[in-house]
């Protein structure tokens, strides 16, 4: 183990750790920015997926989401009560059509420039230089054309 301004520094073993550690961090420090604003990051997905997936199905919603679709009803109707979302086909039985409302429309808005700081603090150019690499690696990893 060696020591960094006096501290012990753990032997790196495992890329999936690290990347759920920094995960992590990144996730406690978005919330913490979104609780202004009234969301959480789970409620900020939501959010974008319905804003890109017009009629998007409460199914849908939780297989882009990876929590269950009853988990998925519970924040939806969450969100119907703020004003943030409709479900114009709301009916047992029925297929829902869940879309933005204005107010969610400016809600997300403002949440994804949010986002956009909460990036720029940990990868951004002030951030800690190793922080900064995985930021442009993701961002490459993910702009890089797929192998055909």
């Amino acid at each position: 183990m060696t020591t960094e301004n006096g501290r012990p520094r753990p032997q790196i073993t495992s890329a999936g750790i690290v990347l759920l550690t920094l995960a992590r961090r990144v996730e406690t420090e978005l919330n913490a920015a979104l609780t202004p604003l009234g969301l959480t990051v789970a409620r900020f997905g939501l959010l974008a997926h319905i804003s890109v997936i017009p009629g998007a199905s409460f199914s849908d919603l939780a297989r882009l989401s990876g929590i269950s679709v009853q988990s998925v009803h519970t924040a939806v109707k969450t969100l119907v009560a703020n004003g943030l979302v409709r479900d114009s086909t709301a009916r047992a039985g029925t297929a829902s059509t869940i879309e933005l409302t204005d107010a969610g429309t400016r809600l997300l808005r403002k949440a994804e420039q949010v986002a956009v700081e909460v990036d720029e603090h940990m990868f951004g150019p002030d951030a800690d230089p190793i922080q900064r690499q995985i930021g442009q690696s993701v961002l490459a990893a993910f702009a890089a054309e797929p192998d055909s």
